[in-house]
């Protein structure tokens, strides 16, 4: 399990541009192929036309790389969205997913802000979204739009409004 202090998150750099997108490539994979939606270049260049620096973090486990999220702000600013939210499969599994997400949700809730996120159909994660309080919005084939509305804060829009578009 991983405690408070082994991980961090720090800014974005260029360098890790490549990375981040060869790490979505992997593991997204599965789940792409199983709605018949993978491509190999699409799914890397997805990210890259998609990367906000100004909102992206990188998540490190002892000072190494272990995987990234990104935290905008929504295109009608009633909240946040939560994207590109990737572990290497070497760290999943061991509550750093969890615990990487309840710091960013304690942010949110200081703001009394919404978050919002969209996650592919049947994916795992979805379980840890729901565990820390998203609910579903919409569905499609293929995604699905949920949403965490701030504890202790009045229901707002769901922010993130526009699927993913795989």
């Amino acid at each position: 399990m991983y405690g408070e202090t082994n991980w961090s998150l720090r800014p974005v750099r260029t360098a890790d541009v490549e990375v981040i997108a060869e790490l979505r490539a992997e593991v997204m994979r599965e789940d792409l192929e199983r709605l018949g939606r993978y491509d190999e270049h699409r799914v890397r260049q997805r990210f890259r036309d998609g990367f906000s620096p100004e909102h992206t973090s990188v998540v490190e486990v002892d000072g190494a790389f272990a995987g990234c999220v990104t935290v905008r702000p929504d295109e009608s600013g009633e909240g946040l969205c939560l994207e590109h939210f990737y572990l290497a499969p070497g760290a999943q599994g061991r509550g750093l997913g969890t615990a990487v997400l309840r710091t960013l949700l304690d942010r949110a809730d200081r703001t009394e802000e919404p978050v919002g996120l969209v996650v592919l159909q049947g994916s795992a994660a979805r379980r840890l979204y729901e565990r820390e309080g998203f609910t579903l919005v919409s569905e499609d084939p293929v995604d699905v739009l949920m949403v965490r509305r701030p504890r202790g804060g009045a229901p707002a829009t769901p922010p993130c409004p526009r699927a993913a578009g795989r």
